[in-house]
């Protein structure tokens, strides 16, 4: 049930709820609603790629965001091997969305109960690939005079795709500008490294007649599948020709557990913070901080995790599971073909327990100068879960009828200064700016109407 239209009849105060984050035993209900997430469309110059991995066999889904001119876009990729045609297809966008939703970074609200009533106690139970202009020409005598081949030649969809090798970069770059590519300063050395461990590259433009034979007016995402010992994504080419730092998502689908890269830092997202309400009304601009706030601490040098999951549910559920049908289409091929094919097969475990499918959702902030390698990663075997999760805890608004009331209500003023700070540590906003915005939305810390003779002597 998505957790937008789901409230338990009990709600305690965050510092039980939040419990929820770190108990690695039986969920524990969520408490609350969900009200907003951080996905991938808050973030310009954003690629998004889905890995599925499982021993050497990799399917990578590469959802390309070109702003231009279509017959300007081309994409070229370091591939380990020559792909034959039913190795290459053209997938469907709202998958990887869908994806994308799932395992964003969520914004939850709690609402604190009366504090005269009593509650009951709470049961535990793409890679940033070279964007380059031209045309694939047809020309194999010119190229193999440079010693380029071209291993095989496609239309898939709405692309022309070529997979090409060659015996050293100087060929390859010539080749390419020959045929009218404008390849960036710099492709020479970084060719040449993916050449020396035996890669060849694929190269992909759009067919603007097939386009409008199929009738899309945006790109597709291309997904290509393959054997190789190496689980890394290729990146340093999208770096040569990029304006500014780029951003890119990572979506792995694995058996055993969460993926992390093994040649830069995977660190952590802050999660579980309590935050002050009117953050409800600027979650874009308060995660963007965020994110580059932390960023920032890293020195631009870490992959960040931000979501870590079994897929066959969630607490809360920024959009509903992936069915079965729809993780095949994004490549991962293990699913049992047997039982009902909306609902990924089940691992032996708890009754809330894994399933087949582990996703991992990593994040990078990325440029030539801090990310000077591809990125290389390794399948874990570690299952707990972890989102980035954010947490507005509304205070009660009701009447004080009672000692306790008046006690809650003391305790709001120090609960306002925590959330105000951890603000202000996760954003680097000035705190006093936060506590202006506060004030109206913290409406429920009320000055004590107590006689002052009561307020001196209460116990």
């Amino acid at each position: 049930m998505n957790a937008r239209n789901r409230r338990s009849k009990f709600c305690r105060p965050s510092f039980h709820a939040l419990l929820a984050v770190s108990w690695a035993g039986p969920a524990l209900a969520f408490c609350g609603f969900y009200v907003a997430k951080a996905d991938a469309k808050l973030f310009n110059r954003a690629s998004q790629v889905v890995l599925a991995r499982h021993d050497d066999k990799t399917v990578i889904t590469m959802a390309n965001d070109y702003k231009g001119e279509l017959r300007e876009f081309a994409i070229v990729v370091p591939v380990p091997t020559v792909l034959e045609r039913g190795q290459i297809r053209v997938g469907d966008r709202a998958l990887v969305e869908h994806l994308d939703a799932y395992s964003a970074p969520r914004l939850v609200e709690y609402f604190d109960p009366d504090p005269c009533t009593p509650q009951p106690a709470l049961a535990q139970s793409m890679p940033g690939t070279a964007v380059i202009s031209g045309t694939i020409a047809e020309f194999a005598d010119r190229a193999k005079s440079l010693g380029v081949t071209i291993e095989a030649q496609y239309t898939v969809g709405e692309y022309d795709i070529l997979i090409l090798s060659a015996r050293e970069s100087g060929g390859l770059e010539t080749w390419l500008r020959d045929n009218g590519y404008r390849v960036p300063a710099g492709a020479t050395a970084v060719l040449g490294s993916y050449l020396k461990q035996g890669m060849r590259f694929f190269v992909a433009k759009v067919n603007l007649t097939e386009q409008a034979k199929l009738g899309f007016s945006y790109l597709r995402p291309l997904q290509m599948a393959f054997d190789t010992p190496k689980f890394m994504l290729p990146i340093r080419l999208g770096t040569l020709n990029a304006d500014g730092a780029q951003e890119l998502f990572v979506y792995a689908l694995t058996r055993k557990g969460r993926v992390e890269t093994t040649n830069y830092r995977t660190v952590r997202l802050p999660t579980g913070v309590s935050l002050p309400v009117h953050v409800k009304d600027e979650f874009p601009s308060f995660y963007r901080a965020m994110f580059g706030e932390q960023v920032k601490k890293e020195a631009m040098r870490a992959v960040f995790l931000e979501y870590a999951w079994d897929m066959g549910w969630c607490d809360p559920c920024a959009a509903n599971p992936l069915s079965a049908e729809e993780l095949r289409q994004l490549g991962v091929f293990w699913l049992s073909e047997s039982g009902d094919p909306g609902v990924p097969r089940r691992r032996p475990g708890p009754a809330m327990g894994g399933v087949d499918v582990f996703v991992t959702r990593l994040h990078v902030r990325y440029d030539a100068t801090r990310f000077p390698d591809d990125l290389v990663f390794q399948e874990t075997a570690d299952r707990e879960n972890f989102q980035g999760r954010y947490v507005l805890q509304h205070p009660f608004k009701g009447e004080d009828k009672c000692e306790a009331a008046t006690r809650y209500r003391a305790e709001l003023r120090a609960r306002a200064e925590r959330e105000a700070g951890a603000l202000a540590s996760l954003t680097g906003w000035p705190i006093e700016d936060i506590r202006r915005k506060m004030g109206p939305a913290y409406g429920a810390v009320r000055p004590d109407a107590r006689p002052w003779w009561k307020k001196m002597w209460s116990e």
